[in-house]
């Protein structure tokens, strides 16, 4: 798909419109709406919830490992696995995940190799051994004996000498791990938006094959009524023979059927329901609470239109509606 457009090129509080259109594709279409609307590809496309992503960051230093999944469910859920070292950074990361991902059941897997020597050094407490010296010459003068204190002896001293670990270049590490989380997103969300679209695909299919039912019932109950009419008259000349028939109360019994049996509000509610999802399919984005709204809506106006068929074919129809929709409920549930 083509379109062309003119170039914006903004300027202060002015627009100024180049007059040579230029040629894209659909893609170029949507970078475009991001830049003037703040609409982004990933945001008008139909997104599955389940999905997975994958990513690995490997330096000199360290290897971080990032792993994606998801199911559905009714709200964003997000846990999160990863290493002590890590914990610091979990609220930038929830935050950084919202972004990307408005609801589903979320797991996110962290792991981490360091590959450097160990980051530990030691450490000589001065002040502490100038106390131990001092007590061990006050010992040598109360009790009168030698002090023969030796370096070693006071290198086993208590907090003399200790083994410290090197402090993390936390900003660094952030880096590092916020990398390897959006290559990890960027792989889920993909995932999801191929499903989504496979998803999407499924469902207008059935939606179209709804309103092939809905045409025939409503192409069928006026040849209901009318053959309701026909029986009527028959039945009654069967049974009054010679008499004559009064039209009028023939006419009577056929309005209050036909005032019974009349399907023509669900029928046009249920047709405005499934052009509607249609609609909200096409336009994309997270949509699947509204479009679950939908569906429980198409699902009543189908009830209402079994419960007042009279007609074996129309309730064959009616049968399929609500089959139909009940798949289409179902399939909804994996759309985020």
């Amino acid at each position: 798909m083509n379109v062309a457009i003119l170039p914006i090129i903004q300027d202060s509080n002015k627009i100024y419109k180049n007059t040579k259109p230029i040629a894209v594709d659909l893609f170029f279409h949507l970078n475009y709406n991001t830049f003037i609307y703040g609409k982004g590809v990933d945001d008008i496309m139909i997104k599955s919830m389940t999905g997975f992503g994958r990513h690995e960051m490997v330096t000199d230093e360290c290897k971080i490992s990032v792993e994606i999944k998801a199911v559905n469910h009714r709200y964003l859920d997000l846990g999160i696995k990863m290493p002590k070292k890590f914990n610091y950074f979990e609220a930038s990361m929830r935050t950084l995940l919202k972004d990307h991902i408005q609801r589903g059941k979320v797991d996110i897997f962290v792991t981490y190799e360091d590959y450097t020597d160990a980051k530990v050094f030691l450490k000589y407490n001065r002040s502490l051994a100038q106390e131990y010296m001092d007590s061990f010459k006050k010992m040598s003068d109360d009790f009168g004996i030698d002090n023969d204190v030796k370096v070693s002896m006071l290198a086993r001293c208590p907090e003399v000498l200790t083994m410290e670990e090197v402090p993390e270049d936390e900003e660094h590490m952030w880096e590092l791990l916020k990398d390897a989380l959006l290559k990890a997103c960027e792989g889920f969300v993909e995932s999801r938006i191929r499903e989504g679209e496979n998803l999407k695909n499924d469902l207008i299919g059935k939606l179209d094959h709804m309103l092939e039912l809905v045409d025939f019932i409503e192409e069928r109950s006026p040849k209901v009524i009318a053959e309701y009419r026909q029986k009527l008259e028959d039945k009654v000349k069967e049974l009054l023979a010679s008499a004559s028939v009064d039209d009028s109360r023939i006419a009577t019994e056929v309005t209050i059927f036909a005032d019974k049996i009349c399907v023509d509000e669900e029928t046009v509610r249920l047709r405005s329901h499934i052009e509607g999802m249609k609609k909200e399919l096409l336009a994309g984005g997270s949509v699947g609470r509204k479009l679950d709204f939908i569906a429980q809506e198409m699902n009543r106006e189908a009830n209402t239109i079994l419960s007042k068929s009279t007609d074996l074919e129309i309730s064959d129809r009616a049968i399929l509606l609500k089959t139909e929709v009940e798949k289409v409920r179902e399939q909804i549930q994996n759309i985020e």
